[in-house]
Parts: structure tokens; sequence; C-alpha cells
């Protein structure tokens, strides 16, 4: 008899029977194992959630007051007929890939991921499996990222010749995960360094958890712009434009995002300057992670799906795609909370 797969695709959200629970669900469950905090990942409605110690006080910060527990990376947990662990994605602080095993045989749902380090989040760990659910946000031979340390150069330069010119430099970013790295290649000796609202609330989260950041200012209705000369300001790209952001008076906006790859992209945009950099993996850094995950068969979700899966087929891999509600990096990037 063929047995039935230990994590199957549903319309609710990735399901495993054995421990009757949902990896990151897209509508309300019972039990929801949760990869990260982003508003596509962990949503509200949930019966119980489980997550890591660095993602649940994001999350709790995010949905109110949920019933919740969280668990440490590696840490092994028997739920029903599965044992699951939840070991480092590289994508934000505290995400996570998800391990389930029973009866010898082993699936990892990897949420969003990035294999490169980028000094803040917990590093990408390979874990060996024979199923592996994977991203395919950047899925594309195209995308493939710079060294991180040249886009801060490059980052930092603009920043500088905008104080010059008594600009203020807004940069466009998630509130979590891609705000915090953008702050942390910041060249602090240029000026000050001012935060939106919903970014410093999540800074907040994060520094009580111990995540190095450096010093930021709340950018909030009360504070005097022209007391900040010299500043960039992080903020979501929906804050971009709007009456808080005027009152800054002369400014040059940027945007920092994987999509920044494609040149067409970039024109498109109203923001002045593009920074290509992303919190997930680019196309060597997919194929890498498979790879070394030594797994057969590959389930591939948001992204170039199509694409990417003819690629894994036509290089060895048994893989198929399955269709989830997941987001990845938007070229929008409006979550703002």
């Amino acid at each position: 008899m063929t047995r039935e797969p230990i994590l199957s695709f549903t319309d609710k959200g990735i399901y495993c029977a054995a421990g009757d629970f949902y990896i990151d669900p897209w509508r309300p469950v019972e039990r929801a194992l949760i990869t990260h905090a982003h508003a596509d990942h962990a949503r509200p409605g949930m019966g119980t959630y489980l997550a890591t110690d660095g993602t649940l006080p994001i999350m709790r910060h995010r949905l109110g007051d949920i019933s919740a527990s969280s668990i440490a990376y590696g840490q092994a947990l028997r739920i029903g007929d599965a044992q699951v662990s939840f070991h480092p994605a590289g994508h934000v602080p505290g995400s996570a890939q998800i391990r389930v095993e029973v009866g010898g045989e082993i699936w990892v749902a990897s949420g969003d991921y990035k294999t490169t380090n980028d000094g803040l989040s917990e590093p990408f760990e390979t874990v060996k499996c024979h199923h592996f659910i994977t991203e395919s946000t950047f899925g594309l031979p195209v995308f493939r990222w710079a060294d991180q340390n040249a886009v801060a150069a490059e980052i930092n330069a603009w920043w500088a010749r905008c104080a010059a010119v008594g600009k203020t430099a807004f940069l466009g970013a998630y509130a979590l995960g891609k705000a915090q790295r953008l702050m942390s290649m910041l060249d602090p000796q240029i000026g000050p360094i001012l935060t939106h609202t919903a970014v410093e609330n999540t800074n907040r989260v994060l520094r009580e958890q111990g995540y190095a950041l450096p010093d930021t200012i709340l950018a909030n209705a009360d504070l005097n712009p022209k007391e900040h000369p010299g500043a960039i300001v992080i903020c979501p790209p929906s804050a971009m434009g709007s009456a808080w952001a005027r009152k800054y008076g002369p400014q040059e906006t940027g945007f920092a995002s994987g999509w920044m790859a494609v040149r067409g992209i970039r024109r498109r945009r109203a923001g002045g300057r593009g920074f290509v950099i992303s919190d997930h993996a680019d196309w060597a850094g997919l194929l890498a992670a498979i790879k070394e995950t030594g797994a057969e068969n590959i389930y591939v979700t948001h992204g170039y799906t199509e694409i990417f899966n003819r690629y894994l087929n036509e290089n060895g891999w048994q893989s198929q795609v399955v269709p989830t509600q997941f987001e990845g990096e938007t070229l929008e990037a409006q979550e703002d909370t």
C-alpha cells in the first residue's frame, strides 16, 4: 500500500495528519506551526500557535492576545505521531524551517529563506530530508545578489549625497526584517537614523530579545525634522509620499528589494533609487539549498513556480508546483504593521 504523504497541501494550508497540525495556514485551524511573523505566514484566527522563541514576541505584537507557545531552534517536540523541530531559515530574525519526521521519513517546510548570512538573522541551516518545500520568489537566473557590503556602500554613498545637499533620504522597506537589516548596514557617522512608527515598534520588540540594532529616533508626528539635518528615514513604502513624509521638505526616495534587479521595474517605480537587496534566496541560493538537503522530492511554492519547477525536473529532481497563499517579497511591499 502507498502511504499517505506526511505533509499534504489543503485549502487551509500545509497539513500534517500524523500530528494534526498545519504549517503557516491561511485559514483558521486549531493548531498552527509558524515559520516566521510576516503577515502572509502568521495570520490571525488560529486556535493555538507554535513558533520560535524569536518569532513569538513579534507575533504577539502583531496579532495581539493569542494562545501560543515558543520553541528553541533544534529542540525536538513530539506532536501526535510526528516529531517536529524548528531550524534557522536566515530570512528575518526568528525565522525557521520546520522539520517533520514520521516513521523515519523527513519533510522540511522552509517557509521563506535566504542562504547568505546578513549578520542579524540567525544564519540558514541545511536540514537533510527526503522532501523539501521551497519558495521560488526569485527563481529566475537573472536574480543574483551582490555582496552585502557592496550594497551597503551604495546606500551610504546615496545617503551622504542627500545630506550634503540638504535633502532627507527616505528608504522604503518591510517593517520586519528588511528595515532592521538596512539599519545595520548604515553608517551612523553620516547622520541620524529616523524610523517610522511601524518600524520602531518592531525595533523595540527585537531589542527586547537581544538583537543588536543601531540607535534610532522615532519619527512620529511630534518630531521636528529641522532638528535632525542630514537624516535618513526608514519607513514602509506605503508611507513614502504621504502627508507625514512631505513635512520633511526636500527629499529623495529609495527602495530596497530584490525586484530592483529588473531594470524595467526600477524605471517604473516612483522612487528615485533602487537598491538590490532581498531577504529571500537568489537563483544560486535556491539551487544550493535544495541540493544540500539531499531531497529527491521538491515542492515549489510562491514565486516563479512554473519556470523554477521545470528547471528542477530537467536537472534530476522530482518536483511539482503546489498551491499556497504565500506572497514572498511583493513588489509594492505594503506590509507596514
